[in-house]
C-alpha cells in the first residue's frame, strides 16, 4: 500500500500536533463510509490511548501515523499535500480509493463491475443527473449477467436502451473476463427526473 506524505503536509501536521501538547499524539487517517460515493478521507488527532491494537502504523521523520484496519484497503494511492498561499495554505487529502477500492483481475466479479461503475460510467451519467448500479450477479446457462438499476435523470429517459447497450454494457463485457452482458431491471414508467422525456 502506498500513501504519499508530501514534505510540507508533514511539517504542517507536525507542527498542528506540536500545538497540542500533549506527548506522543499523532494523526488517526481513516476513510467514513468507505467503499460508497458518500465516502470521506479524514485526518483526526490520535492521543496514545486512543491507539486501536489493529491499526496499522505509518513512521514518518517528523509524526506518526495510525491506518484505520478497515480503511485500509481504501487509503492506496493517497495523497496528503500542503499548499501554501497568502491566507496561510491548504491541506489536502486526495484518495482515489476512497469511493471503492483498486481492483485486480484476481477482485471478485462484483468488485470489478462496480469499480467500473464508479469510476468510468457514473460520473459521464451524472452529467445528464443519473446513475447506474449494481443490483446483482446472476448465472445463466451462457454465463454471468449483471442486473443493473438505473437512477436519477436516467430513470424513464428515452435514451437508455442506448445508453445501457452502447455504453454500459459494451465497456463492462470489455472490461470484465467472463461477463456475459446486463439486465436492467430500472422501472422506467417513472419518468418524473427523467432527462430525455
Amino acid at each position: 500500500m502506498s500513501i504519499n506524505v508530501t514534505k510540507g503536509a508533514e511539517s504542517y501536521l507536525a507542527q498542528l500536533l506540536e500545538k497540542q501538547n500533549v506527548e506522543g499524539i499523532a494523526v488517526r487517517l481513516f476513510v467514513t463510509q468507505p467503499g460508497t460515493p458518500y465516502a470521506e478521507t479524514c485526518l483526526a488527532y490520535c492521543r496514545p490511548d486512543e491507539v486501536n491494537s489493529e491499526d496499522e502504523v505509518l513512521e514518518y521523520e517528523l509524526l506518526r501515523f495510525y491506518l484505520e484496519k478497515n480503511s485500509i484497503p481504501y487509503l492506496d494511492e493517497a495523497v496528503i499535500d500542503f499548499s501554501e498561499d497568502r491566507m496561510g495554505g491548504q491541506l489536502t487529502i486526495k484518495a482515489p480509493n476512497a469511493k471503492m477500492p483498486k481492483v485486480t483481475a484476481d477482485s471478485p466479479m462484483q468488485d470489478q463491475i462496480n469499480y467500473i461503475l464508479y469510476s468510468d460510467i457514473n460520473p459521464g451519467l451524472s452529467a445528464h443527473g443519473g446513475e447506474v448500479k449494481l443490483v446483482e450477479l446472476v448465472e445463466e446457462e451462457q454465463g454471468v449477467l449483471a442486473i443493473l438499476k438505473f437512477g436519477g435523470g436516467c430513470q424513464g429517459c428515452s435514451a437508455v436502451d442506448l445508453t445501457l447497450k452502447d455504453g454500459v454494457e459494451k465497456t463492462l463485457v470489455e472490461k470484465v473476463p467472463g461477463l456475459m452482458g446486463v439486465r436492467d431491471v430500472t422501472d422506467h414508467t417513472n419518468t418524473s427526473n427523467a432527462y430525455y422525456k
